[in-house]
């Protein structure tokens, strides 16, 4: 019973060790991450937990830095889920989906204040993604979803 007890421990323990932990953020640390002078490829894509399309897209972000393992890129998604909600949906679901990318949450309850400055063509409409690399001067925003074929396709040309 002892060792039943013990394993059943180190399995909801592991749930925990591979999903990723989320923070929220202010416009200015998401601004700062949009101008970031690096030579890496950065995927930042914008969804919530409520938006079907959302999740039926988010494991293949999640997939993208195994799939161009040794090369510089990097994914950040960026939940749009309600505030009073962070503890109740966002990070029940990461867990439970074991998402191991970078997540944050954006604090600002005001999003015509800052969606123009992701993309001047975006609605606000998710999901929507931003595939930028500041030194090749390269910055393609989407306003949809991708399939993982798509999504590959679409990052490996960028990729320095």
């Amino acid at each position: 019973m002892y060792k039943f007890i013990i394993g059943s421990l180190l399995v909801f323990l592991s749930c925990f060790a591979e999903a990723q932990s989320p923070r929220m953020i202010k416009w200015p640390e998401l601004e700062a991450m949009l101008n970031t002078k690096s030579d890496t490829t950065y995927v930042i894509n914008f969804w919530a937990t409520w938006c079907k399309p959302c999740v039926q897209e988010l494991p293949h972000f999640d997939k993208l830095e195994k799939t161009f393992a040794g090369q510089k890129i990097k994914v950040i998604l960026i939940s749009l889920d309600f505030k009073r909600q962070f503890e109740t949906n966002l990070k029940p679901y990461l867990v439970k989906n074991k998402v191991v990318s970078d997540v944050y949450l954006i604090d600002e309850p005001d999003y015509d204040l800052w969606i123009d400055k992701v993309d001047k063509s975006w609605s606000g409409a998710i999901p929507a993604t931003l595939i930028l690399n500041n030194t090749l001067g390269t910055r393609n925003f989407y306003e949809r979803d991708f399939t993982l074929e798509e999504i590959n396709k679409t990052v490996k040309p960028l990729l320095p």
